[in-house]
């Protein structure tokens, strides 16, 4: 099982979120969109997340479970749009 502050978890948000008793599934998405700000952008989110959820996620009840596995499915991978050069000219 992991500990508090892996490269994964730097600040152990979720390895505490795990262990507070009766948290909620808004609770969690907020935990999360901290985690998501505090990792290094230097490695895929995705693989982060599957790492987490093989360390934590074994209990599929917990509301953590079900937010980093919703998060999982909604990480999409980042792309430029738009722009001033993207505009069709007439």
């Amino acid at each position: 099982m992991s500990t508090k502050g892996t490269p994964d978890d730097p600040k152990g948000l979720i390895y505490e979120a795990y262990r507070i008793e009766g948290i909620t599934k808004p609770q969690c998405r907020a935990i999360f969109f901290d985690w998501v700000l505090s990792v290094e952008t230097d490695r895929d989110s995705r693989a982060r997340l599957r790492t987490l959820l093989e360390e934590h996620g074994q209990d599929g009840a917990h509301p953590m479970t079900e937010v980093m596995t919703e998060g999982l499915h909604g990480i999409a991978t980042p792309h430029r749009r738009g722009g001033w050069r993207s505009r069709k000219r007439d």
